[in-house]
């Protein structure tokens, strides 16, 4: 384990915005179309975002993206569900039908083996995969995720559910609206509120009014699939994997990972300070330091 030193005041008082969005490209994948972004040059590398409203590829990596496609070629996807990517219902086990997608996204790119760099629901998705398809796999950077629900240090049962808490709540009553976007976004995925760009909050909140997302948000019948515990699978892990953690993340303590990265066969943490839920957003210089380092090191293994 190593931990973050307290190197915040030594960025920008401000986290840098995503910037332009850049070209969009589409390609169809076992049956249903995915939305991504594919730039740079190198090994192949995986970025998959996290859940929360209005989340996109470009949304939760546009910021730290710069650094990485210097040396990588850098794919970053839309879930399904979210985005432009298709917003298909999911029946049956919801992890095993994005990992199964995902394999499927891997072979209509032609890319055999990659690096994953995720964040929160894209990094269950990612667990998952090398669980069941560990040949495509080479290492694993996962961010603020969730595949365990069992154990002594396992979410409680509000924290848990907060995610869908606040999703509930963004899209009920009055509906959604920018306050309301920036609220969520500030209490439960950035540390400092100070630092979060305008443009951050505008791309979220245009995305959160998509008819297709807002329909699948409203739905009781489990449009998502159903719920997995992936306690079995991360024994099957056999990629280096990182868990990377903010020190206040808003979902749950440091311990939580330290849990994870011992389930994980080869797995190691790192926690960083002044941050909560998006590190590669709030602090996306020294997000880039440690992964860079740790897939360098990855590769050699």
């Amino acid at each position: 384990m190593s931990t973050g030193l307290n190197t915040a005041t030594s960025e920008h008082l401000t986290s840098p915005a995503a910037g332009p969005v850049p070209e969009s490209r589409f390609v169809e994948a076992d049956g249903v179309d995915y939305h991504y972004h594919d730039l740079g040059s190198g090994p192949d590398t995986i970025f998959l975002h996290g859940g929360g409203p209005g989340c996109t590829a470009w949304s939760d990596f546009g910021p730290v993206a710069p650094y990485f496609e210097r040396d990588r070629r850098c794919l970053l996807v839309d879930i399904l569900q979210y985005g432009k990517s298709e917003k298909c219902r999911i029946s049956g086990p919801m992890w095993d039908f994005h990992a199964a997608k995902t394999v499927a996204l891997m072979d209509e790119l032609g890319v055999e083996q990659a690096d994953f760099v995720c964040n929160s629901w894209g990094g269950t998705i990612a667990l998952n995969t090398a669980a069941l398809h560990p040949e495509r796999v080479r290492s694993l950077v996962i961010t603020g995720s969730m595949p365990v629900f069992y154990g002594p240090l396992a979410p409680l049962p509000e924290r848990g559910h907060r995610g869908r808490t606040a999703r509930d709540a963004y899209y009920g009553g009055e509906g959604p609206t920018k306050e309301k976007m920036r609220a969520l976004i500030t209490r439960l995925e950035w540390y400092d509120a100070e630092r979060l760009p305008e443009e951050t909050l505008d791309m979220r909140y245009a995305q959160s009014l998509d008819p297709e997302e807002r329909e699948l948000a409203a739905m009781s019948d489990s449009p998502r699939g159903d719920w997995q515990d992936l306690t079995e699978q991360l024994g099957r892990v056999q990629a280096p994997t990182l868990f990377m953690w903010g020190r206040e993340d808003a979902f749950l303590t440091p311990d939580y990972p330290m849990m994870l990265a011992r389930m994980v066969p080869r797995g190691n943490l790192h926690v960083m300070d002044h941050v909560s839920h998006h590190l590669q957003e709030e602090r996306p210089g020294a997000y880039h330091a440690v992964v860079d380092g740790f897939l360098a090191a990855a590769a050699h293994r």
